[in-house]
């Protein structure tokens, strides 16, 4: 007899479909798939069958194909299958013939339930699938959330069938008289996953004839456990992480009163996409090396003096603009630059954002660019070379700031102004001064 009920409240339990919802059912014709198609026919659940025909497999592909639309028939659901150039996809993206395949499927899936209103997908996945999971990850490394196993739930997929295992259903489809297509491919080990499946579980159950109940319990736990932790990052995320305009600040001495600080540390940057051996590598300069500088995919961190300070990554890193005699404005990094010449000797004072220079002096084309190592230049009221490193030290300009902070260089390579900062001496107004160049900054 099919376990209606059970299947039933399994997906009420967890939240898993609506009662007056349409759910896409992804149907292989295998046994699992076969077993939760009649389910939801039992349970009274509208439903529609999609098929992938993989072309890998040939005529076997094809009669697997033609069987799931004959089951369709039989069960009065809709029924709807693509083909796909797997291997040719596979190459095309330069990934393996599984990965191509499961992008290619859960594309087509998401584009069914837009196209069609279904309020979930249905996915055949049992306990034993579960296991196999936890195992791989575990065999690849990974964290605590590579244990919690398949959940039931993942957006708009569900997997109804997790309150079974492989035993149970071979007993039911056997007891039923269920009919479904076998994949060749399940029973070669060529595929890490079917190396656990025949040759590590077995051995396990040997161990334990309830492994997967066994599992089914320590599940619960690691998913507890994850969400325990996960609350206690999030309250920590919003004691520790300063958000400022352009960057989030981290107390590098707070870190060090976290404990565990390895855990801790990296599973508050890992909503910046920080993976753990970058965190190693991290924790090995925390209060050593101030000025190292570690990237994700998508943000940037500098260890600062006091602080690690991590900002988003754009599209394109500030590139320098050249200038012309001509020209009498220009954009930079969220600057816009103003120019004017004047024939008297003006000399502004008490505007950071505002410089005159000899115009006399300057070799066109000019340059506006970002900080580079080794620059130096003559801060006004000095006749001595100073390193552009040291004076943002003496600024206390923060290390990430630097990259975001306009130059203005002459044609010769001389440094002419920090903007916002300081001019050099060098170019200064004097009384012998016949004309000016002024430049004025105004931020966008």
């Amino acid at each position: 007899m099919l376990p209606v009920k059970r299947f039933v409240d399994f997906i009420e339990q967890n939240g898993l479909l609506k009662p007056i919802g349409k759910v896409l059912a992804a149907v292989s014709g295998g046994m699992d798939s076969v077993l939760m198609a009649h389910l939801l026919k039992a349970g009274g659940y509208r439903f529609a069958i999609a098929h992938c025909n993989f072309m890998l497999r040939g005529a076997d592909a094809d009669a697997d194909q033609q069987f799931t639309q004959q089951l369709a028939h039989k069960l009065d659901v809709p029924f709807y299958t693509t083909n796909f150039e797997t291997s040719q996809y596979a190459a095309e993206q330069k990934i393996s013939i599984q990965m191509a395949a499961r992008n290619l499927r859960y594309q087509w899936f998401e584009q069914l339930r837009q196209q069609h209103g279904f309020d979930a997908i249905a996915l055949a996945h049992h306990q034993n699938d579960t296991i196999e999971t936890i195992l791989l990850n575990l065999a690849r490394g990974t964290g605590i959330a590579g244990l919690h196993g398949i959940l039931p739930q993942n957006g708009y997929l569900v997997r109804p069938l997790l309150f079974l295992n492989r035993d149970e259903i071979q007993t039911i489809i056997a007891a039923e008289g269920l009919t479904y297509v076998e994949d060749a491919s399940n029973v070669s080990t060529k595929y890490a996953r079917n190396k656990l499946r025949h040759k590590v579980v077995p051995v396990l159950k040997e161990l334990n004839p309830n492994l997967e109940a066994t599992f089914e319990n320590n599940l619960r736990n690691f998913r507890e456990l994850e969400q325990l932790l996960n609350n206690q990052v999030d309250q920590l995320a919003n004691d520790l992480l300063v958000t400022h305009d352009d960057s989030i600040s981290l107390s590098i001495e707070k870190i060090n009163h976290l404990s565990p600080k390895r855990l801790l540390l990296f599973k508050l940057l890992q909503r910046f996409d920080f993976i753990e051996t970058t965190i190693d590598d991290l924790l090995t300069v925390l209060d050593k090396h101030p000025g190292r500088v570690f990237e994700s995919p998508t943000h940037r961190l500098v260890v600062d003096r006091q602080d690690l300070i991590i900002t988003p990554k754009t599209d394109t890193d500030v590139e320098e603009l050249t200038l012309k005699a001509e020209d009498k404005e220009a954009e930079w990094n969220g600057y816009r630059l103003n120019i004017l010449h004047d024939d008297s000797p003006l000399i502004i004072k008490d505007n950071p954002l505002a410089v005159s220079v000899d115009a006399v002096l300057l070799v066109y084309p000019l340059r506006i660019r970002s900080w580079q190592q080794g620059d130096t230049f003559y801060p006004l009221g000095m006749k001595t070379r100073q390193k552009l490193s040291d004076f943002f030290i003496q600024q206390k300009v923060p290390l990430h700031a630097k990259k975001n902070i306009p130059l203005l260089v002459n044609g010769n390579g001389d440094i002419m102004w920090i903007g916002g900062y300081r001019p050099s001496d060098k170019y200064k107004v004097s009384a012998s001064t016949k004309k000016v160049a002024i430049f004025e900054l105004f931020k966008l």
